[in-house]
């Protein structure tokens, strides 16, 4: 019996590995160089932005700072020259926002800087005696407010009382600058009791004590801002009946506008210059 021989089919598993193998080689090296050239482009990117913007302002050469016709290729000229128009519009904007805020300090007041530092704007003035004993207050009596205003107030005494960018008139502080005034006033009652008064061992009538602080504006009326009260009964034994009222408070004033004190039972008032006063000062 004669034996068939077969001939062997070649393996293709080799043949395909150098294809596989060949082929992500092929990407390797493809991605590879695609890495190089966009990492080139990349820096070539950054090269010309820093030379045409932030190294412009990095070089010692201050030719391009120079805004001539024959600069206008030079891309650190466009450069500069925008910047330049940049900062010119911002500054004239500030300084018109500055013109405008000073013009409208201008016009709500008057000034209030003279020579080198900022001037006060408050008043203290004093009653005008320094007597030990009662003294009748001079006052007047106006129909439209309630007590009568006290018109003997000292405004130049040396360390007692100033008047400094508000003025007195008859009495009144007149307001020359808008804004919040602290307002305060304070009256001294002095009551003496005669020695041959023939009520002497009857008790003695209570005193009612008001004080008043007004407003004046172009309203046809004063307008009180405040009052404080006290009815006291003094001792039947005392020679002295002494009693002071103290107000005060933060009001919005006008310019033109005038303040003033008025109290009842104005012949119980002493004007001492530590006892009796009337201020104001401004705080914004």
């Amino acid at each position: 019996m004669t034996a068939i021989m077969v001939p062997e089919k070649s393996s293709p598993g080799p043949r395909c590995w150098l294809i596989l193998t060949f082929t992500v080689l092929l990407q390797c090296v493809c991605v590879a160089m695609a890495y190089l050239y966009f990492t080139s482009e990349l820096q070539q990117m950054q090269d010309k932005y820093f030379k045409t913007s932030i190294a412009c302002f990095l070089k010692e050469d201050d030719n391009s700072w120079d805004f001539n016709d024959e600069n206008l290729n030079d891309p650190c000229w466009q450069v500069k020259w925008q910047l330049r128009q940049f900062v010119r519009k911002i500054s004239l904007g500030t300084y018109e926002e500055t013109i405008s805020t000073v013009s409208e300090k201008q016009q709500a007041g008057p000034p209030l800087v003279i020579g080198k530092g900022l001037q006060r704007v408050a008043a203290h003035v004093t009653g005008k005696t320094r007597s030990t004993t009662a003294f009748p207050v001079p006052n007047a009596k106006d129909e439209n407010i309630l007590g009568h205003k006290i018109t003997s107030w000292e405004s130049s005494r040396r360390g007692h009382s100033f008047l400094s960018n508000l003025h007195l008139r008859n009495g009144e502080l007149v307001i020359h600058q808008t804004g919040f005034y602290y307002i305060y006033s304070q009256t001294y009652f002095r009551f003496l009791e005669p020695e041959n008064d023939s009520t002497v061992g009857v008790r003695k009538k209570n005193k009612q004590m008001v004080q008043y602080i007004y407003k004046v504006t172009d309203y046809p009326e004063p307008i009180l801002l405040m009052k404080s009260a006290r009815n006291s009964c003094w001792s039947k034994d005392s020679q002295y009946g002494l009693y002071s009222i103290y107000q005060g408070g933060i009001y919005e004033l006008q310019e033109n506008d005038r303040i003033f004190v008025s109290v009842t039972n104005a012949q119980l008032v002493d004007m001492d210059q530590q006892a009796s006063y009337f201020g104001a000062f401004l705080i914004g």
